[in-house]
């Protein structure tokens, strides 16, 4: 935890002083538990793996020259932390640790997860009196859904380079909240962020999808037309992208696809969104199949 503290003092001198926080980029990205135990298990090399994880290059690089002091991370857990006993629609996690859970086969082989308790309690507070009702957690073990994308983006590492504040969603047990409910909970995700009156380069991620399903007849099941028109209207279009209906979701990106709601929390934050100037691409990458589904990414710097 002292290397984080350094390393946020280090870059406010960087940087040059500003008195709030504020949100620098998005990133978008699928959360594929086969990735992990690929790059566990010593196989991100292979064949299989390599045209996946080349296409995450360029993050990797670019996550060292824009390291954030903190990053706000949208995942969905499965069935770790929650069960059915208990499903929380949204809940942030406002602990100062989280640790890696075992999905069953041990824990991944990753760090533990510190957290941001000051800054997650004050967009707990500021997104609650946005009339958002958040379950707040003090803790909870995160899963695949939250460790696959650090690894993705930081590589592997006896650290992470900064803290996380998980925020898991529902999109495993219906109801699951609709897109533009996401949406607008990204707003004031933003709002509240944008609120916060420490000099903090915060980064929002959206993970999870794209186009897959787990079971049934459809098994297997991948679109690239509509994960390639999601992640145009996403980048370009994203008040169009929150319209899309949880039926075209699972007719089009299948029962799993659903997942993407939670991109649009993280797109909802910029601040184009609000007026502000428009949100630049730096990266895109889209890659079928990794295990059973297809892998979407995308950065966009905010300005």
């Amino acid at each position: 935890m002292r290397k984080h503290i350094d390393n946020l003092k280090a870059n406010i001198i960087k940087k040059g002083v500003f008195n709030m926080a504020k949100i620098t980029a998005s990133v978008f990205t699928s959360h594929v538990p086969a990735i992990g135990a690929a790059l566990d298990m010593g196989k991100s090399h292979e064949p299989y793996w390599q045209p996946l994880f080349k296409g995450y290059e360029f993050s990797k690089q670019w996550m060292k020259d824009n390291q954030p002091d903190v990053i706000f991370l949208v995942y969905n857990d499965h069935a770790t932390a929650f069960s059915l006993e208990m499903i929380p629609t949204f809940a942030i996690g406002c602990a100062a640790q989280f640790m890696p859970a075992d999905e069953g086969w041990g824990p991944r082989p990753v760090p533990k997860v510190y957290g941001h308790p000051e800054l997650a309690s004050h967009i707990a507070h500021s997104v609650i009196q946005q009339d958002f009702d958040l379950t707040i957690v003090n803790k909870m073990d995160v899963d695949h859904g939250l460790t696959v994308p650090l690894s993705l983006m930081c590589g592997q590492v006896s650290e992470w380079p900064c803290p996380v504040i998980p925020f898991a969603v529902n999109v495993v047990q219906y109801p699951i909240p609709s897109g533009n409910r996401c949406f607008n909970l990204g707003r004031a995700i933003g709002k509240a962020i944008n609120s916060f009156d420490q000099p903090l380069n915060v980064q929002i991620w959206g993970t999870g999808g794209m186009s897959h399903q787990l079971q049934g007849p459809r098994a297997g099941l991948i679109n690239k037309e509509f994960d390639a028109r999601f992640l145009d209207l996403l980048i370009n279009d994203p008040k169009s992208a929150a319209a899309i209906d949880h039926m075209e979701y699972v007719r089009e990106a299948g029962s799993e696809g659903i997942e993407l709601v939670m991109w649009l929390i993280a797109r909802g934050a910029m601040s184009d969104v609000e007026g502000g100037g428009a949100a630049e691409l730096v990266h895109r990458f889209y890659h079928v199949p990794a295990s059973n589904t297809a892998v979407g990414h995308a950065i966009l710097k905010n300005n």
